[in-house]
């Protein structure tokens, strides 16, 4: 801080003992008022410190105050009253009820059926397994040998805007594929044949964003669909009624029913809030919560015949649960692993392969310790950040995954050696899917909106 300026001085002529009114030089009527006081004199004192009211005695507890009291001149901030309060919590509160109505509204379901007849002239609907193309689909044996496919033979034209990651195609009663790859609000899932005509037979209108996921029941009667819109809708297959809605306000990634038959009313679904939720379907209540993930629930896999389940997350972990105990018993997680947003269970059940960022299919053991397989890595493609899903042969001979270029490309299990490679897109190759009765037949879809066979 300057100090004052002043517009007197002391004469020095004058004998400093005997320093008069008339002993200065300059305004002398400034040196009077100010009683002749120099600059270096006239600084402004240090303020005095700030006192507090007294804390009163330690010994009466009410009114003792101690280091807590107040500054003496202090000024409290002026609070609305109890009763200006409760109005202002019941106007807060009808504003965010009123945003949250608008937000997470679930979408109107509805369903459009794309053929004349649901039944055949025998009574039997369009769920119906097929027995008469040339495969018995009810077997549970698979093919003894698989060959690679070589061309294209058919192409589902479905949707022909689809742009999102979260685009795959689902078979059930091993005669029917479903589709559902949208991240717009007009591309619906829908359902096709396989065999026959090829036609689309129904359409699944519900959720007012992007459907993120689908699992089917055991039987294919029923499936849960998961979308952006926060809510998880269960579905009558045949007659495309909406059965029951699921939320818990944060964003289904991915859903699946326990495959154990006694257990199909349960279901678990990986949030975007770190969560594993599980529901049951006949009371439509949360009934478990595993919460140990530090990041959004991006796979669900049982294995070990049901009774654990194998999740992945952004956390770039691999936790594996026991069914319904809250607490992972088996944590992986290496400073070199990547993300997997794509999980597969290979059919005998010993094998879990991921699709990892950093361009690889890492393979786990999936029944005691599930470690990595260092001899089975598959490499050659490039996935650039895309969830592309796996799969394998039924007989355990090949490995096939989509890319980021639009390629179907298929690995030989044994050597780990990239041993085709098809351009089967214009754009991302998200899913491929080895049909697990036949031979050689491969449904892949794209981000070109098309759903394609090879064989």
């Amino acid at each position: 801080m300057f100090a004052p300026e002043v517009s007197y001085a002391l004469d020095p002529s004058v004998d400093t003992h005997q320093v008069t009114t008339s002993g200065y030089i300059g305004a002398v009527d400034e040196a009077e008022k100010n009683k002749g006081l120099t600059v270096f004199e006239s600084g402004h004192k240090k303020s005095e410190k700030r006192k507090k009211i007294k804390g009163g005695d330690a010994e009466e507890i009410d009114n003792f105050l101690g280091p807590w009291a107040k500054y003496i001149d202090e000024k409290d901030v002026a609070k609305p009253s109890e009763d200006e309060q409760k109005e202002l919590d019941e106007i807060t509160a009808k504003r965010q009820k009123k945003g949250r109505n608008e937000e997470e509204a679930p979408g109107e379901e509805k369903t459009i059926l794309h053929v004349k007849d649901m039944y055949d002239y025998q009574g039997r609907s369009y769920l119906h397994v097929p027995q008469d193309v040339g495969i018995n689909l009810r077997s549970a044996e698979a093919p003894d040998k698989c060959y690679l496919p070589k061309k294209q033979i058919h192409v589902w034209g479905g949707h022909t805007k689809v742009n999102s990651e979260s685009a795959v195609v689902r078979l059930f009663s091993a005669g029917l594929v479903l589709c559902r790859a949208d991240s717009f609000i007009s591309f619906p899932p829908q359902l096709w044949e396989v065999y026959g005509e090829r036609r689309c037979i129904r359409t699944f209108i519900g959720h007012s964003k992007a459907v993120r996921d689908i699992c089917y029941n055991n039987t294919g009667t029923q499936f849960l669909s998961a979308a952006y819109d926060r809510y998880l809708k269960l579905w009558d297959s045949e007659t495309g009624q909406c059965i029951s809605r699921f939320t818990n306000r944060k964003v289904p990634y991915c859903v699946k029913f326990n495959p154990d038959e006694d257990k199909q009313n349960l279901f678990v679904a990986g949030m975007s809030d770190k969560k594993i939720v599980q529901w049951d379907i006949r009371t439509g209540e949360v009934v478990q919560e595993y919460d140990r993930h530090l990041g959004a629930v991006n796979t669900i896999t049982f294995v070990d015949e049901n009774r654990r389940f194998v999740s992945t997350s952004d956390d770039k972990s691999l936790r594996v649960w026991e069914w319904d105990i809250p607490v992972d018993f088996k944590y992986i997680a290496e400073p070199s692993m990547h993300s997997m947003p794509a999980v597969t269970l290979s059919p005998n059940g010993k094998w879990l392969a991921c699709q990892s960022m950093d361009n690889q299919i890492l393979i786990f053991g999936a029944q005691n310790r599930f470690r990595l397989n260092k001899k089975k890595v598959f490499k050659g493609h490039m996935v650039a950040g895309y969830a592309c899903q796996v799969d394998f042969s039924p007989d355990m001979s090949y490995v096939v995954s989509g890319d980021a270029d639009g390629k179907l490309n298929i690995w030989d299990w044994k050597t780990t050696k990239l041993y085709h490679r098809i351009k089967a897109h214009d754009k991302v190759c998200i899913s491929a899917l080895w049909h697990p009765h036949e031979t050689s037949k491969v449904i892949t879809c794209g981000w070109d909106g098309q759903i394609k066979l090879w064989d």
